[in-house]
This record gives structure tokens, C-alpha cells and sequence, in this order.
């Protein structure tokens, strides 16, 4: 298996548990949290990927519209990483549906194919993704599951999209 994904333009990162750590307990929007975290090297992957790739943080978050995301990720000031900022409350279609990310890719005019979404679920950001044709990484973060056979690649630190991407 090749060690890096070639040909990609656009960089779609799920948010909660992928770029923030998300807490289901909490049932107003992150940004109104008295604590947010940031997953371990995330900024230095996005600071590295930013250079290369157009990036985009995609989510289901059923409490968060968009505009509540972006607040979220300014407080840990990522957002500044991003051009693109989707939430299924605006896109009005939730992941796993490939549509979802068919949408995004049409919205923002980059095919598919030359598109890779980064995801800590495998059945929510990996299973549509790869049936919409984008390439996938499955960031397995606590090494808990076993097959990924939907996944072109899995990873468990966010520093390893330096040497895949």
C-alpha cells in the first residue's frame, strides 16, 4: 500500500472527537461550554495541511448550526485554518449519507475523487464518504476498532496526515 494519498484538493475534517473533543452530555452548543478542547496535534496538523490543501470541517452536530461551530473553533482558534464550514442543520442532509458529502464537494466545486475526509466515526464520516467516492482516513484515536474495510487508511494521531497527505 502506497504511503501517501495523491491528487486531493480539498480536506474535509469531521469536528467533534476529530478536531475537539465533544462531551454528549453538554446539550448546548460547544461554543457555550465552560471548557473546549482541542484532539492532541491538531493545530500542527492543520497549520501543515493549510499550506497544501483547501480545508473543510464538516458536521452532524444536531445542537450546532454553522455559525455555532465556527464560534466553537475560534475559541481554540482553528478556525482561521479553514475556507470552507458545513453543518448538516444547513445542509439539511446528515452524514452517513453519501449525499452529504456530495453536496459539500458540489458546493465547493472540487470532485469527489480529489477529495479526502479525516473522521473518528467510522459508521458516520467513513461507510458514505467512501460511497460518495471520496478517499477516507479513519482517525482511530483510542485504536478500538478492528475492521475498516471502507477506510484507505486509519491513523491515531492527528500528526500522522503530515506523512499520509
Amino acid at each position: 500500500m502506497n504511503n501517501h494519498i495523491v491528487n486531493i484538493k480539498l480536506v474535509i475534517f469531521d469536528w467533534g472527537n476529530t478536531l475537539m473533543r465533544d462531551n454528549p452530555e453538554l446539550q448546548q452548543p460547544m461554543y457555550m461550554w465552560g471548557k473546549v478542547e482541542l484532539i492532541p496535534s491538531a493545530t500542527e496538523a492543520l497549520e501543515y495541511l493549510s499550506k497544501k490543501y483547501n480545508l473543510c470541517v464538516a458536521t452532524n452536530a444536531g445542537v450546532s448550526d454553522t455559525q455555532a461551530m465556527i464560534k466553537a473553533l475560534e475559541r481554540v482558534d482553528i478556525a482561521r485554518y479553514f475556507q470552507y464550514f458545513y453543518s448538516s442543520i444547513d445542509l439539511r442532509v446528515s452524514k452517513p449519507l453519501p449525499a452529504f458529502f456530495e453536496k459539500i464537494c458540489h458546493e465547493i466545486g472540487i470532485p469527489p475523487s480529489q477529495t479526502v475526509i479525516i473522521g473518528n466515526s467510522y459508521d458516520k464520516d467513513i461507510v458514505g464518504a467512501k460511497q460518495a467516492g471520496l478517499h477516507t482516513i479513519f482517525f482511530d484515536e483510542w485504536k478500538q476498532a478492528n475492521l475498516n474495510p471502507d477506510a484507505d487508511r486509519v491513523i491515531h494521531h492527528l500528526k500522522e496526515l503530515t506523512e499520509i497527505l
